[in-house]
């Protein structure tokens, strides 16, 4: 899912979105309650008639920004209290304000609202932000009364085995239409986070959706696909595009470095986004002239590589090739 925080995949419109091949986007619950508001949003036809997107949304629910906020906020078992970044005004997230934020943003998926620490972070703290979490989970759960939006679970506990075992499990008796592993990608190595997928997809149920919060690079995404995860968001993308970062199959390409500067090729010739009409030579030159339509390329080139990367591994596990695909790619970016 391409992540468009404030309503708005930046450098996106709707129709280049659509040409990427993306068909779900993501929006977040705390941006849009602090502008424009969630009764803005839900006054103007919900998120899908504001920004003009008919797919699927999933909105997170703000336990990102607790965490990634975290200097400014007060944790309770009520809820969160911080400081808007907008504006300094006095802000309260609580399960139950989350889940009213996403039902008036109208999303098609809605996440419960969860504890994330950081890591590495010592065990009483993964341990309390771990419970915490089933205990706001539930309250999600009995706050919700749109029956048209599903409501998915977020895994916790950190780096701690038994500690993610007994969430998932708990979780799992709630019976939620989806779950998700989050509190990754916040510090930890690869290979500490493809050791907590290869205990915590096990266990999920095999006929709901699993979704990883915030990953990742190319090469995680098909290592969670491996073990058994569905569903993706992350910046890196979007981000990088921005900053004149091209993914493709043969790795990363640096716009911005001196040896692109007379280069004819497109970056992917087999590529049909719009960015690969083009030569490197121009690209570089327009992050090196300050002009705007340089990010819009790469981004509109990476999300493109990104749907095309999930596209070709759906189709490599339906013809029983998926493990030499694997393969191939961590051998072809294993330097990156």
């Amino acid at each position: 899912m391409p992540v468009g925080t404030q309503g708005a995949v930046k450098g996106m419109t709707v129709a280049m979105l659509r040409d990427t091949g993306a068909t779900m986007i993501l929006g977040n619950t705390y941006h849009l309650a602090v502008r424009p508001g969630d009764d803005v949003v839900r006054d103007l036809g919900g998120l899908h008639a504001f920004a003009g997107w008919s797919g699927p949304i999933l909105t997170d629910s703000g336990g990102f920004q607790i965490f990634s906020l975290a200097q400014q906020a007060r944790i309770s078992e009520k809820g969160a209290t911080f400081r808007s970044h907008v504006d300094g005004r006095l802000l309260e997230l609580t399960p139950e304000r989350s889940v009213e934020i996403q039902e008036n943003l109208g999303s098609d998926v809605a996440m419960v609202l969860d504890h994330v620490v950081g890591l590495p972070a010592e065990k009483a703290a993964v341990t309390d932000a771990c419970e915490r979490t089933v205990r706001w989970a539930e309250r999600c759960r009995a706050a919700g009364r749109r029956a048209d939006q599903a409501q998915f679970a977020i895994v916790q506990g950190g780096l701690d085995i038994d500690a993610r075992l007994w969430c998932a499990e708990q979780l799992r008796r709630l019976d939620f239409p989806g779950y998700a592993i989050g509190g990754l990608s916040v510090g930890e190595s690869p290979r500490e986070m493809y050791g907590v997928l290869d205990h915590v997809c096990p266990v999920l149920p095999e006929d709901r959706p699993r979704y990883l919060m915030g990953v990742g690079r190319p090469i995680d995404l098909l290592e969670a696909v491996s073990r058994g995860v569905d569903l993706f968001d992350c910046v890196m993308p979007t981000r990088n595009g921005r900053n004149a970062l091209a993914f493709t199959w043969d790795g990363p390409i640096r716009l911005r470095n001196a040896i692109h500067q007379r280069d004819p090729r497109p970056l992917d010739p087999d590529c049909p986004c719009p960015a690969c009409r083009h030569s490197r030579g121009y690209l570089r030159h327009l992050f090196m002239a300050g002009e705007m339509l340089g990010p819009m390329l790469l981004t509109a080139h990476n999300l493109t590589f990104y749907q095309r990367l999930m596209a070709d591994a759906r189709q490599a596990i339906e013809s029983g090739h998926f493990v030499a695909m694997l393969a191939s790619c961590r051998e072809r970016w294993r330097d990156d």
